[in-house]
Order: structure tokens, then sequence, then C-alpha cells
């Protein structure tokens, strides 16, 4: 199958015919996506374990099935085997909480409030984290089909069904890698600093006052949200990695994505000092409008667009993209360095004749320096083997942590500063004896 944005391109249209559809549609033609794969394998997830647990004759209507493989194969293949224990035992614990209740009350107003009750109650002991929920929509649903005296077994079936084809279809359909999701949200951080960058670039060509520099700096600040979501869209990539039989794809891609982000989180916060220190600088000097002169804003703000198109370069390298030439990068590169040259000749002060504007001015070209090193590394990221942590290391681990705490005496166990406070707390103790 075929992604509509790859066809458009067969079809002798530009990419940019997919880049001008609305938002909401253009998700649904994002490059190295299937449209419709991840929703046909639901449904056929859903309607195989319908049918396999209708052959077994589990119930008259074995909907918990459909449900639990409509649950899994949302996942990783990671996800599902880590966590497929809560995601059953939370389906068998509301199952039988249902049946409990169903045996002695039936379903009314105050049995449900009581089922939803200890339903929760019950995920708590078990310890189901986020599958807790889980646990009282499926008491809801055995009361809602009735039968729940004599069909919980068969209930139990549907759930175990319902996971095996729920894998099943995850491991032999194309099994997700979340590769395009964080390669874009990357791309999305870039753009935005870009952004943010060019319009402080516009507002230091202007009129500068305090309240300008607090916008910016807020809009700086505002980037960090972006950090996070494209770390979170990574995270969910690396983990799609294990067990996966096409995880050799997201194996590759991680060097260069992570190398990228990381990057362009460090950049993030040059990118915030810099914001800061400008809004700083204000509330030293008499006027807001000469805290800067003309000529250093319009070096800082030529360094800022600079560093937008460098940033451009990095999207280029996250995507795979050929437009942008190795040979251009590096000019690129070397246009910021001259920049950021004229800029520091331009703060060049005495720091006996005014130690505030030689510590600030210090600041912002630390600011600006780690803005060209961070976004030279985003466009040379690594290009060494990524391999996940092997599933047993953590558990491996933790044993060793208690077995090695355990052979310890306490004080040993606690650390240094353990013992630090140990020590303090018997001081003040024998003084206050004395």
């Amino acid at each position: 199958m075929i992604g509509l944005s790859s066809w458009l391109g067969r079809a002798g249209l530009p990419r940019r015919a997919v880049d001008s559809l609305p938002p909401q549609l253009a998700r649904l033609f994002r490059p190295g996506r299937t449209p419709g794969l991840r929703t046909a394998k639901t449904v056929l997830a859903a309607v195989l374990s319908f049918v396999i647990a209708d052959m077994l004759n589990t119930s008259q209507a074995p909907v918990l099935a459909p449900l639990t493989a409509l649950l899994v194969v949302q996942l990783t293949l990671y996800e599902t085997f880590a966590h497929g224990r809560e995601r059953i035992v939370s389906v068998v614990a509301g199952v039988l909480v249902a049946v409990l209740f169903a045996s002695v009350t039936g379903l009314t107003w105050w049995s449900l409030g009581l089922v939803v009750g200890v339903s929760l109650i019950a995920g708590r002991l078990l310890r189901l984290g986020p599958h807790l929920p889980e646990v009282p929509i499926s008491a809801m649903l055995v009361l809602a089909v009735g039968g729940a005296e004599s069909a919980a077994l068969g209930r139990v079936v549907e759930t175990l069904v319902g996971a095996v084809v729920g894998v099943l279809v995850n491991l032999l359909i194309a099994p997700p890698l979340y590769v395009q999701p964080a390669s874009e949200a990357i791309v999305d951080l870039a753009h935005r600093m870009a952004r943010v960058s060019t319009t402080l670039a516009d507002a230091l060509r202007g009129e500068w006052s305090r309240s300008t520099a607090d916008v910016h700096l807020a809009a700086a600040r505002a980037l960090g949200t972006e950090v996070a979501r494209a770390d979170a869209r990574l995270a969910r990539t690396e983990e799609s990695a294990r067990l996966n039989p096409r995880g050799r794809v997201a194996r590759e891609a991680q060097p260069r994505l992570r190398g990228t982000l990381t990057a362009l989180e460090h950049a993030q916060v040059g990118l915030r000092t810099l914001a800061r220190t400008l809004l700083d600088r204000t509330y030293f000097v008499p006027e807001e409008a000469v805290a800067y002169s003309l000529e250093a804003r319009e070096a800082l703000a030529d360094v800022l667009d600079s560093f937008a198109v460098t940033l451009d370069d990095a999207v280029a390298v996250v995507s795979g993209s050929a437009d942008t030439s190795a040979g251009e990068m590096a000019d690129h590169a070397a246009k910021l360095d001259r920049e950021r040259d004229r800029l520091g000749a331009q703060l060049m002060v005495d720091p006996h004749a005014d130690p505030g504007a030689w510590a600030q001015h210090g600041a912002l070209l630390s600011a600006v320096d780690r803005l060209r090193v961070e976004v030279d590394v985003a466009i040379h990221p690594s290009d060494a083997p990524w391999r996940p942590q092997p599933l047993a290391d953590r558990p491996r681990a933790a044993v060793r942590r208690a077995f090695g705490a355990g052979g310890r005496s306490p004080s040993r166990a606690m650390g240094a500063s353990g013992r630090r406070a140990l020590a303090v707390a018997a001081h003040l103790r024998r003084r206050r004896s004395e």
C-alpha cells in the first residue's frame, strides 16, 4: 500500500501539495505513513477475536474479546509484553467482581456504585497502575451483558483470546515503530525555535523595550513544552524497537533523532538564556531603549536569523531531505560564526568602566556560543549504533541492589550522606545530654 504523499509525488505533483493541505487533513497523509493501516489492523484484530471467541462459545455476546484486542493492538510490542499481565489481570479482576455482585445483588444503582468502588480498590491492591480503570469498565460491561454467574470462565477466555489475537496482529502485520511521529515532533520543534528566533530578530531591529523583551522571553520558555513532547515521542520510538522484527529501522534512526533532539533541547536553553539576558539588561540602564546600541541589536538580530537558517539545516538532517547539501550547511555555519564575531565586537566594553555591562554582555555571548555549538551537533548527530536495553537488565539491577543492601550494615546501605546525617544527630543528642 502506498502513502498518499508518495502517490502524489509519483503522480507528478510537488510535495508542497501535501504541505498545503489543512492541518487536520495533512495528518492523514504524512510522508512514510500508510493511510488506514493502523485502523485496518485494529478492525481486523477486533473481528478475528470476536469470531474466535464466538467459535469457542464463550458467551452469547463475546464482546470482551474484541475489547481486549482493541486495547492491545494500539500498543508497541514491548508494551504488550511488558504490561500484558496488568491488562489481563485488570480484566479478569473486573469479571470476578461482576460475578460476585451479580450472584448476590444483581444490577441496581447502588450495586453499580459498589461494583465501581470495589473494582477500584481491587485494582489499587493489585497495583495495576494505568490499567486501573479497566477493572470497573470490565465489571460494568459484564453486568450489562448479563449472565455473569454462569459465564465467568467464558469471560476470562474471551480476555485471553483478545489479548492473543491483538499480539499476533501487531506482530505479523507491520509492527508499529513510531519513527515518523518522533521525526515530525523534532521537525516541529526546530521550526518553532526558528520562528521564535526570527521574531526576536525582527523585534531587535525595531523599538526595543522591557515589555518587548518580556514577551520574547515567554515565547522562548514556551518551547520547553515542545521539547517535552518531542522527547515523549522519541521515547515511544525507542520502546517500539524492542521485541520488534522491524526494529532495525528504529535502531538505525535513533542516534540521528536522539542526537538532534538533545542538541535542540540544549539550544532551547541557550535561546531562553539569551532572551533572559536581554530582559535583565533593561533593569541596569536608565532608559530601556538604550539597553543595547542599535548596531549591537542589529548584529544580534543577524545572529538570530543565521541561527534560524541552521535550524532549517537540522530539519533537513532529521527528515532526510536532500534540499540542502553539506557544502551549503557548512556555509550557513560559517556565516553564523562571522555574525557572532561581529556581535562580539559591538559588545566590547571596558570592565572597569561598566562592570554590569561587561558581565551581561559576556552572558549574552555565552548564550550565543551555546546556540552555535548545539546547532552544529544537531546538524552532525552521532551515527554510533544503538541497541535497546535488554529486558532483563532492570530486574537484575533491582535484585543486585536488594541483595547488596541486605548484605551491608544499615549505615553503609544508606550512603555517605546518610552516615553524615546520623553522625550529626548523634552529636546533637550528646550535646543535649550534657
